[in-house]
């Protein structure tokens, strides 16, 4: 297909990168890429979040999603029919029940992985050995949720389930891994203070639901540790939101002056009271690791960023600027608002997510400003926020 992005190899600093093999013009998509797996947050999908078990689509209405958000089953939405959601096509797992947005999905997740992970009859059943491990995870890692413990387990039913288990272990050993020291930081940056015995516990439920002889080594505490890193690290996040998909059709309309002025209107209403009900959380959201886009480091001033248009997880990687072949193309790992504090303030939530101390044209340039931070910045300088960490990589 001639991509239009490559990745290369750059120090053992600073790992892989990825560059650009042709003129890329502002706007344009650099590339579609589908996470090689990928799964909901876990109090996401508990709080009626409906998504795809596979792909993480939306599967309510943009009405349905709507009236959930804003606790009211009366709202109507205007434009029913800008609605993408195909109700029709969705279908469930016979033996479980978990549902997917088309027959394609179902049979995708079956082949890839569902055979090992279906629950069958035991979907309620809290004794069951995956029920437990999902449910010291909720106990763990509560929202904003960053990561979820079912992403490894499908890394692991992957492995079971393939024939070439060998091509699934070496896809999942390219992503990007940390040293013992640093995994150890991902880890605690996940787990929290009490991240040891936490780890130890996950390990051990982990290995009771899903341990196999060929994958022994991530069942071992180091190898646990490294898996888990692995996904801290590299796992990027997804979001979807069938409402935002109607929101962005309505915006495509061509309607009269008056027409459009009260849709608008209404829009930015709707907005404002589903903030006060269900504040930031407007989306189906989860994580999934992708070859090309883990490649991508990061810069204050990206000349690409990440996004799902398709309401589904394929992401979208799109030109900020024009982009010359044979430069390396970098999204933010921080929020706008982040992007605008001082290179201290930056720096310092990279290093902790991150693990590494930013150099891009933007922080050299401001190399010699004074390592404080403003007085409005020391306000938030306790939590860093990891839910606006990920929402710069959820925003749809």
């Amino acid at each position: 297909a001639g991509a239009a992005a490559e990745a290369r190899f750059i120090s053992s600093a600073k790992g892989k990168g990825l560059f650009a093999t042709k003129n890329i013009c502002k706007g344009e998509t650099v590339f579609v890429e589908r996470p090689v797996v990928s799964s909901q947050f876990l109090w996401n999908a508990l709080y009626n979040y409906r998504a795809c078990d596979h792909c993480l689509r939306a599967l309510e209405t943009a009405e349905e999603n709507a009236q959930r958000l804003l606790g009211k089953s009366s709202l109507v939405l205007p434009h029913p029919e800008q609605c993408s959601i195909r109700k029709d096509l969705h279908q469930q797992c016979p033996r479980c029940q978990v549902t997917y947005c088309s027959a394609e999905c179902r049979q995708a997740a079956l082949e890839q992985y569902h055979q090992v992970l279906c629950l069958g009859p035991s979907r309620d059943d809290p004794t069951h050995p995956l029920n437990k491990l999902q449910e010291a995870w909720r106990n763990m890692h509560y929202p904003p949720e960053t990561s979820s413990i079912m992403l490894m387990a499908r890394m692991v039913a992957t492995v079971k389930q393939a024939k070439d288990k060998d091509w699934w272990i070496k896809a999942f050993s390219q992503f990007c891994s940390k040293t013992a020291n640093e995994e150890e930081e991902v880890v605690h940056k996940l787990l929290g203070d009490k991240f040891k015995g936490q780890l130890e516990l996950l390990r051990l439920l982990f290995t009771e639901a899903l341990y196999d002889e060929r994958l022994s080594r991530w069942f071992t505490p180091e190898g646990f540790q490294s898996l888990f890193a692995l996904v801290g690290t590299n796992g990027q996040g997804i979001g979807t939101s069938s409402l935002s998909q109607w929101v962005h059709a309505c915006d495509a309309l061509d309607l009269p002056m008056l027409q459009r002025e009260e849709l608008d209107a209404f829009i930015d209403q709707l907005y404002k009271d589903i903030e006060k009900e269900s504040g930031e959380f407007l989306n189906c959201e989860g994580s999934g690791l992708y070859v090309l886009q883990s490649c991508c480091n990061h810069s204050c001033i990206p000349n690409a960023e990440t996004s799902f248009p398709e309401n589904n997880f394929l992401l979208h990687l799109t030109a900020l600027e024009d982009i010359e072949a044979g430069e390396e193309i970098c999204i933010s790992y921080l929020d706008c608002c982040q992007r605008e504090r001082s290179r201290h303030s930056r720096n310092k939530i990279l290093r902790e997510n991150y693990l590494f101390t930013c150099s891009c044209p933007k922080c050299l340039a401001q190399a010699d400003d004074a390592d404080v931070t403003s007085d409005e910045e020391e306000e938030g300088e306790g939590e860093t926020d990891d839910a606006e960490l990920e929402d710069e990589m959820t925003d749809v």
